[in-house]
């Protein structure tokens, strides 16, 4: 007779992998949607508007942000960080906003960084972050959840 730790079947800290994932990237972007307000972190704050392309102010030097994408950030994480309670709310939290995340990348990409219809303030390097963050996303709701709970018991 064999016994196994939970570790050993993905289960780690009474939460599995999935829910693990999902609490992570919650956590992430609510802590990225906090720090894109505070000056010193977000250079150029000064010209942080709420919206549009004239937001100039850069995350880390690099992300352009609006106070919109930063609210939007912290909704989705929180989201992320709720949903993960549960095995399925993680994967369908993983799925469902790395899915966005894609959108979003398309949408930014196809719309340009000074058109009037990028009202997240997003410049190139944001939208290939959020597609890489997207697809990588999909990936753990996906691999982190193909084996239910009922298999590893």
């Amino acid at each position: 007779m064999t016994t196994a730790s939970p570790h050993a079947h993905g289960v780690h800290f009474g939460r599995t992998d999935v829910q693990n994932a999902g609490m992570g990237v919650g956590i992430v972007l609510m802590v990225v949607g906090v720090l894109g307000f505070i000056p010193g972190i977000t250079a150029r704050y000064g010209e942080l508007m709420f919206l549009g392309p004239n937001s100039h102010a850069m995350f880390l030097g690099l992300f352009q942000v609006s106070m919109l994408l930063n609210i939007v950030q912290l909704v989705i994480g929180a989201t992320g960080w709720a949903m993960s309670r549960s095995e399925m709310g993680a994967r369908r939290f993983l799925l469902g906003a790395g899915a966005l995340y894609v959108v979003l990348s398309i949408y930014g990409l196809s719309v340009g960084v000074d058109s009037a219809a990028n009202f997240l303030s997003l410049n190139m390097l944001d939208n290939w972050t959020h597609m890489v963050l997207g697809v990588l996303m999909i990936a753990c709701g996906w691999m982190f959840s193909r084996h239910p709970v009922e298999d590893r018991k």
